[in-house]
């Protein structure tokens, strides 16, 4: 079955760069991503497949039904690109200005849809209904995920199984763990007011940006010193703007003898457990209530839960070492993996229904392929899709 299954993933190989590089080209964001859910929707449609379409907005959702099945799976690709500037120069970088596919979305659509044809050419052969899922806004929170299951994606889906293309392994390798794969993202805004003034006259001022900078320096203490050392956390704080400067120009246009009356703080926390993370957010607002009750100064303090925790369940984590070990070999299988402070709106779908996610190898340090996920110039070495697709024809297949 590994060399059928290698040999169907061969077959379709350039037909899925085409469509991968297609859809690199075209950058869609957030929910806006009609473009490529037609794209998924034909292919489906193509393929006779039932497909519904507008699920969580703008998702797609196609039902392989296999005669005599009693289990569905569900594989789930995501299609949305970053706001981001590309600044690579292949010969398929993104064709609009300030958005581009670097984090890959657009590799696992056409491997979803890749593997929608090996299945379709294979399916005397399968034993349970498969569903493939085209889902929007993974990048944004809230998102598609949480979009598509108040629409019913999940309904009849016994299990869901994702993917992710990752430069920091090499193409042919697969990494996935038990439990804890990818953390809980959320975010804080902190609005910090004092009273403004002339710079040469500070005792007549609260100066924000002073307390702004004791509070940065002051968060890097809330992990070394309120997090066991052996749980895992990480809170950076991202964004302090204050002053009317043009950020765009520098400093041009600012004026430099002015104490403002307020600046803005924004970060990320991440967090693998719930006790940490609530002992992160409290000790967020304390240390802003401090410093700012210190210095007769007030604040507004936002803090929004985001994708929670990507959970990997047993039962599924071993399918995917059992069919990674048959495609690759146990060298090439790098399991348990340690969590990652990542997030992924995937964790949606694994705190309702069993699931697995897995990380495909997509670098090639020989090319040059190892910028990271959001970086601008990342890359994938396109070899991996092979190895994306093969994982997940040998998973609706066992």
């Amino acid at each position: 079955m590994k060399n059928l299954i290698f040999e169907q993933c061969h077959h379709h190989f350039n037909d899925i760069v085409a469509i991968r590089r297609d859809i690199h080209q075209h950058p869609e964001i957030g929910f806006d991503v009609e473009r490529t859910a037609g794209i998924a929707a034909d292919a489906l449609d193509a393929l006779g497949i039932s497909v519904k379409t507008g699920i969580g907005r703008t998702g797609v959702v196609g039902d392989m039904e296999v005669p005599g099945a009693s289990k569905r799976i569900a594989l789930r690709a995501d299609m949305d690109a970053l706001p981001i500037q590309e600044l690579t120069d292949v010969p398929y970088k993104s064709r609009i200005d300030g958005k581009a596919h670097l984090c890959g979305h657009d590799a696992h659509t056409a491997m979803l849809i890749g593997t929608a044809r090996i299945l379709s050419h294979l399916r005397s052969s399968l034993k349970t209904h498969i569903r493939f899922v085209f889902q929007p806004s993974e990048e944004v929170f809230p998102g598609g995920a949480e979009a598509m299951m108040a629409d019913g994606v999940l309904e009849d889906v016994d299990e869901i199984y994702g993917i992710h293309v990752f430069p920091i392994y090499a193409v042919g390798e697969y990494a996935t763990c038990v439990g804890p794969m990818l953390a809980q993202s959320d975010t804080f805004r902190i609005t910090l007011t004092g009273r403004g003034g002339h710079a040469a006259f500070p005792h007549l001022t609260i100066d924000p940006i002073l307390i702004g900078a004791q509070y940065v320096t002051a968060v890097q203490s809330i992990v070394a010193r309120n997090v066991d050392p052996l749980d895992s956390a990480v809170v950076s704080v991202t964004q302090l703007h204050g002053g009317d400067a043009n950020l765009q120009n520098g400093l041009a246009g600012a004026a430099l003898n002015v104490i403002p009356p307020k600046v803005l703080i924004g970060g990320t926390v991440r967090t693998l457990q719930k006790t940490v993370q609530i002992r992160v957010r409290e000790q967020l607002e304390r240390l802003i209530a401090g410093l700012a009750n210190a210095n007769d100064a007030t604040y507004t303090f936002d803090y929004q839960e985001g994708c929670p925790v990507t959970y990997n369940h047993e039962p599924c984590v071993t399918n995917v070492v059992s069919n990674a070990r048959e495609l690759v070999g146990k060298e090439k299988l790098i399991f348990p993996v340690l969590p990652i402070l990542g997030g992924e709106d995937f964790g949606c779908y694994s705190q309702e229904i069993p699931a697995c996610f897995v990380m495909v190898g997509a670098g090639n340090k020989e090319q040059g392929i190892v910028n990271m996920c959001h970086h601008p110039q990342f890359d994938i070495d396109e070899n991996c899709m092979i190895y994306g697709m093969a994982l997940l024809v040998s998973l609706a297949m066992r």
